[in-house]
């Protein structure tokens, strides 16, 4: 079976935890200065944490027919530290290597931009050091570029 032109379904990170031990293997293959043995970051913590249904944070999962989670994002209270006074953000957005590039980012994005509308906010805020084409696309303004953990991420705003 061709799943190249397979639309995803998104799902609440809370109906689907027993993805968690995959999605933890995720983060620290693709962010191991972060999440890996020496990183200041707990995968599995901040996983747990995304699993609510109706408050921040809140992340969503991306399934293929047979259930396979492809992709996680999350929508965050916080996340760059350069802009404390924004809220929510979109963060923690990551597709599994094998299926990039086939929209599964934008459909999570857009999720996320569902659930903020839903929470009652008017804008959701992004930052991110690979995605920016992808933010341009879909409508996000960009606002700055900032460092961040050492990084330098563009900061995004969709007004909802």
């Amino acid at each position: 079976m061709n799943r190249s032109h397979l639309v995803p379904r998104i799902a609440l990170l809370a109906d689907h935890t027993q993805a968690m031990p995959a999605l933890q293997r995720l983060f620290e293959a693709e962010w191991p200065d972060y999440y890996g043995e020496q990183g200041p970051g707990d995968a599995a913590a901040d996983l747990a944490a995304y699993a609510l249904r109706d408050g921040l944070p809140l992340g969503v999962v991306a399934l293929l027919d047979d259930d396979e989670v492809v992709g996680i994002a999350a929508l965050k209270a916080a996340s760059i530290d350069a802009y404390p006074q924004f809220t929510p953000w979109a963060a923690a957005g990551l597709v599994a290597p094998q299926w990039r590039g086939r929209g599964i980012g934008a459909h999570l994005i857009a999720a996320l931009e569902g659930h903020a509308m839903r929470l009652g906010h008017r804008a959701i805020y992004a930052g991110t050091a690979t995605a920016g084409s992808l933010m341009r696309r879909l409508g996000w303004e960009y606002l700055d570029t900032t460092p961040q953990h050492g990084v330098s991420v563009a900061v995004f705003r969709k007004r909802l």
